[in-house]
């Protein structure tokens, strides 16, 4: 299995580093994943060939960067690195019974009898989500994160704006996609991530879901190139001063789930728009564990720790609050 990360230095800029153990090899005369993935394209190569010719002499310690105590930082392991707005986050829910269960709870906590919209499209992808191969499944729930822009990397805070609620981890795979010249959408690999939203904000009223998923996000610390999906364990914990304070295990994975991602790709894809030549998009495959389900309320400063086997280190993450007393008024003027 092949892992990259992308890093970044204040003098010599941005690179790509193949994971070895403890160490990280830089690789020659490329400053992204993007621009290797579409030379791949070009030569007719494998991202994994491309990778092996390009490895260089130069290695770091990776548990140094990894921490922080090095001159070279982490990025987000893919994204547009010219342009974010040409990056579409998105993703699909209620792929996970967990979070099916956390949604009936949220949003028919009066009448616990009463079979939400929620749980019923859950209960459709259980019914249809799984189609044989060459056929169509029924559509998943899609969410829309904002761009390039909202990416974060490994380290990093996820923030929660003076309009948020609050803001909560939501640990999950994603998969990271790139349309190639004949705008056919090619999967470059599978990245851990915290998809973070407002859930008290969703709590209010399901309709509200889509601003709630308007927040920042991360993926990382590794690219998973050539991995597989079918069954992943994990945990997730929350550390507050250093200890834990909760922790759950994490099970994805297709096993894990009502949807396979073959359909889930093609529910994603088969809008024209999502299928622009050179375009960058990381989609979030849905949920299975929330500590906002279990009447934890993140604080600023908890730390935000998702451990999945078969990808990498384990991803890390502060959550910062954006504690204004008032929201500034944003004002349109015309031109």
């Amino acid at each position: 299995m092949i892992r990259l990360v992308q890093l970044s230095h204040s003098k010599d800029g941005r690179r790509v580093g193949a994971v070895e153990q403890s160490q990280l090899r830089l690789l020659r005369a490329t400053d992204s994943v993007y621009r290797l993935a579409q030379a791949a394209l070009a030569e007719q190569r494998t991202l994994e060939q491309m990778m092996t010719s390009s490895a260089g002499s130069d290695v770091l310690d990776y548990e140094a960067v990894y921490r922080g105590d090095s001159d070279w930082r982490l990025l987000p392991p893919f994204d547009h690195p010219d342009e974010s707005a040409r990056c579409l986050v998105t993703g699909t829910g209620l792929t996970h019974k967990v979070s099916a269960e956390n949604r009936q709870a949220m949003h028919a906590a009066d009448k616990p009898a009463i079979v939400t919209d929620s749980m019923r499209m859950y209960q459709w992808g259980l019914q249809g989500g799984r189609p044989t191969p060459g056929k169509i499944g029924v559509p998943p729930e899609w969410f829309y994160k904002g761009c390039g822009a909202i990416l974060r990397a490994h380290g990093e805070a996820l923030e929660v704006p003076p309009s948020g609620l609050d803001g909560g981890e939501e640990a999950e795979v994603a998969g990271v996609y790139l349309i190639d010249s004949s705008g056919a959408p090619r999967r470059v690999g599978l990245v851990l991530a915290n998809e973070f939203s407002d859930h008290k904000l969703e709590q209010k009223n399901y309709l509200y879901l889509a601003p709630s998923k308007l927040r920042t996000c991360a993926i990382g610390p590794e690219l998973i190139v050539n991995g597989e999906f079918q069954e992943a364990r994990g945990t997730v914990r929350i550390r507050r001063g250093g200890q834990v304070i909760w922790s759950q295990a994490l099970a994805t994975g297709e096993k894990n789930m009502s949807h396979t991602v073959a359909n889930l790709e093609y529910h994603h894809f088969k809008y024209a728009a999502h299928r622009r030549p050179g375009d960058v998009h990381i989609h979030f495959f849905g949920a299975d564990v929330f500590s906002f389900g279990d009447g934890i309320e993140l604080a600023n400063g908890d730390i935000m720790e998702i451990e999945l086997a078969g990808f990498g280190r384990p991803l890390c993450n502060p959550i910062r609050i954006d504690q204004s007393e008032q929201q500034q008024l944003i004002s349109v003027e015309p031109i």
